[in-house]
């Protein structure tokens, strides 16, 4: 399900924020890694990513310059958690996109907008409804091309969200894999180039046996 659900600008103002339990302090220490995954989106960053942290999802969003993301539980589909950034950011967009990006926006000072995300969030809640089981088998709401990270590798180990960190990762994978089948098909040639060289030995050895040995 989702846990939360947060809004910022793309300087890192934030907008809007869900109601939460503030006594959880698992969701506590995810809504901080938010805050951290914001200073590390750029100009070039993937506009929808998919952030592994623990038990946890963390799904961003990013249209018209502002950065929509919510947590969820690791079993949560990420189809659904995509469509429900996109009903978010449409309405948002609709709503108060405009007063959004003025320079006269303060911090959180588009809290009405929770009624909107509560009722939304409801919706989506429980996955074996309908209208959740038409998103789920919608085409258009393909997510397997989305970019999935690490948090650990993301907060700890120096990797980015922009798009060439990415293709840089897809294109070492591709190479590790190339290799493994390279190794693999010279494996199967030295078999095939050696098979009849020792089936013949091992039938002469036989026959001195036989002959000889016996």
């Amino acid at each position: 399900m989702v846990r939360s659900t947060l809004i910022y600008r793309y300087d890192a103002l934030p907008l809007c924020g869900s109601v939460d339990d503030d006594n959880d302090s698992s969701l506590m220490d995810q809504k901080k890694k938010c805050k951290i995954i914001i200073s590390r989106i750029t100009p070039n960053a993937e506009p929808q990513a998919t952030i592994e942290s623990g038990n946890y999802n963390i799904h961003y969003l990013i249209s018209n310059s502002i950065i929509y993301l919510c947590i969820s539980d690791k079993s949560y589909p990420r189809k659904l958690a995509f469509s429900y950034l996109s009903e978010i950011s449409s309405e948002f967009q609709n709503s108060h996109g405009q007063d959004a990006l003025s320079s006269t926006a303060r911090p959180y000072g588009f809290s009405s907008f929770d009624n909107f995300l509560s009722k939304t969030k409801k919706i989506y809640q429980d996955q074996r409804a309908q209208s959740n089981l038409d998103k789920l088998n919608n085409d258009l709401a393909d997510v397997k091309k989305v970019m999935t990270k690490n948090i650990e590798d993301l907060l700890y180990r120096g990797d980015s969200l922009d798009k060439m960190s990415d293709l840089s990762s897809i294109l070492k994978n591709d190479s590790l894999k190339y290799k493994r089948r390279a190794q693999r098909i010279n494996l199967e040639a030295l078999i095939k180039q050696y098979i009849p060289i020792v089936g013949a030995g091992l039938i002469f050895v036989f026959l001195i046996w036989y002959m000889f040995l016996r």
